[in-house]
């Protein structure tokens, strides 16, 4: 198995998503520990000196003015990580839990954090031997970073809490045992430094940014499948159109929708009509799925700086002689990324909702009413297209930016936060809907091209089709039209739509 290696400086987004899933094994740069090392003497030279630091020597929040007995300093970071234990609401999957914590020792491997080796070890031990700590979803605002949530994961690495291990619940104790993990007495400073950070948006982020990506490319591909079966266009496609606005998105997308229309046969057959342009919906194609991939630029952006960034308050500088406080912990860049991504992902629904609209309505499609032979007896996808709108106007909903709201915590200390949890929860969930919403296109865009036979669309939108129906046949009559949608949703989630066009046109933009 391919292995991920973490020296808080180089970690790929697409390193996050492989350890997330399973595929790829985690270790530690023999370059962390000098550095790490480094900050804990620091640290432990500091309590010898009996400075006071925040968090370490201090309470937290508003009591960061309580000076604590230096023989209680373990018992700190142990009440730290029970009282900040509040999250509510269903538990991360695994799969994003295995990204928190990736990003979590990541960051800690940096070295600035003033813990010891041994922490970072626990956390990669239990990531390679599937211990998953149950993280409730709800209960962070973003500032300082994501505290409810990672601190019911720092329980599970003190041996409490609970955690999944070999597919059951059971207390974390157990789990860490079970293993061959030992639990950790945590000491000076290191329970906050587990909890301060926003690698919990951060890891939902990452996920839906490239979950986001993917549905870039099956957005044109279904897109496409689309313009073909209403004998749309390719005159906006045009390049020329695209160099006098040069948006790199609209560019690419332009090029794939030539790539997928090479050879087709129902293009040619139109291509003298009298129709001289197509609806916003298809002609805008470019302008629309392009902006959207610009916007996704920009959140790979962030998202690339934030995973290999220090996120803890205060920071160590050892070579320097310096302990910081600060606000590395405010999600504030990452919130309003994600607000971005959730609002640029949405509109890949929203105007694929239309398409739908156009390919089931016969005064604006040329095709039988609702995709069926015989109307009235059957219904056809008429249905399709309302689910499809329902699922739309969630995402309208969904796409309420969270980061514009703020409310003051910790009496006042924390008066402004970020919400980027929220943002980033909101943000995945609109990434499924929008999944739907493709895979119910797309089950009507294959119906549709049923009705051009023998004519054949080009050749990535006939593979997509030959994808298709290998799983869903023709629509002669009326079924349960959700068992349609749930296996070509399958086919777009799994890569295998687009792993199967692009082994037949060569990749996509």
């Amino acid at each position: 198995m391919k292995s991920v290696v973490l020296d808080g400086k180089h970690l790929t987004l697409e390193e996050v998503w492989e350890v997330a899933r399973g595929k790829a094994l985690v270790k530690i740069s023999p370059s962390v520990k000098d550095q790490v090392d480094r900050s804990r003497k620091f640290i432990e030279k500091a309590l010898r000196d009996e400075k006071k630091i925040y968090g370490v020597t201090t309470g937290f929040g508003m009591l960061a003015d309580h000076l604590i007995n230096p023989a209680q300093i373990e018992e700190l970071q142990r009440n730290l990580i029970r009282s900040h234990s509040v999250g509510v609401g269903p538990y991360f999957d695994e799969e994003t839990t295995r990204a928190i914590m990736l990003l979590r020792a990541n960051v800690l491997s940096m070295g600035y954090s003033g813990v010891r080796m041994e922490l970072i070890r626990t956390l990669v031990e239990m990531i390679n031997r599937g211990v998953h700590p149950l993280v409730p979803e709800q209960g962070s605002v973003g500032a300082s970073g994501d505290l409810a949530p990672l601190a019911h994961l720092a329980s599970v690495i003190m041996g409490e809490g609970e955690a999944i291990f070999e597919g059951k619940v059971m207390p974390g104790k157990k789990a860490m045992e079970r293993a061959g993990i030992h639990p950790i007495t945590l000491k000076a400073k290191e329970g906050l430094s587990l909890i301060n950070g926003t690698q919990v948006m951060t890891a939902l982020g990452v996920l839906s940014l490239l979950k986001g990506e993917h549905l870039c490319k099956i957005a044109d591909i279904v897109g496409a499948c689309t313009l073909d079966a209403l004998k749309g266009t390719l005159t906006a496609f045009d390049l020329d159109i695209q160099r006098v606005r040069p948006f790199p998105g609209s560019l690419s997308v332009s090029k794939n929708f030539l790539k997928l229309f090479q050879g087709s046969k129902i293009a040619e057959s139109h291509k003298f009509c009298s129709k001289i342009q197509d609806a916003y919906s298809l002609r805008c194609i470019p302008q629309v799925h392009g902006a959207v991939r610009d916007c996704l630029s920009f959140v790979r952006k962030i998202l690339e700086i934030e995973v290999n960034s220090t996120t803890d308050n205060p920071i160590i500088f050892p070579e320097k002689e310096k302990i910081l406080n600060c606000g590395n912990f405010h999600g504030e860049p990452v919130a309003l990324a994600l607000d971005l991504l959730a609002m640029a992902i949405s509109e890949l629904g929203g105007i694929s909702e239309r398409r739908i609209e156009k390919l089931i309505n016969p005064a604006l499609s040329g095709l039988p009413a609702s995709l069926i032979k015989e109307g009235g007896l059957h219904s056809g996808l008429m249905m399709v297209q309302v689910s499809a709108a329902a699922l739309a106007s969630e995402n309208k909903v969904l796409s309420h930016p969270a980061s514009v709201d703020s409310i003051p915590t910790s009496a006042d200390k924390e008066d402004h936060v970020s919400m980027g949890a929220i943002a980033a929860r909101k943000a995945r969930e609109i990434v499924k809907n929008v999944e739907h919403i493709l895979a119910m296109e797309l089950l009507c865009a294959t119906q549709g091209l049923e009705f051009l036979l023998p004519l054949t669309p080009g050749s990535g939108v006939q593979e997509a089709y030959r994808v298709v129906r290998e799983r869903v046949p023709p629509i002669q009559t009326d079924r349960r039209f959700s068992e349609d949608i749930k296996k070509i949703h399958f086919l777009i989630e799994s890569g295998e739509l687009l792993k199967r066009v692009e082994n037949r046109i060569g990749k996509l933009s």
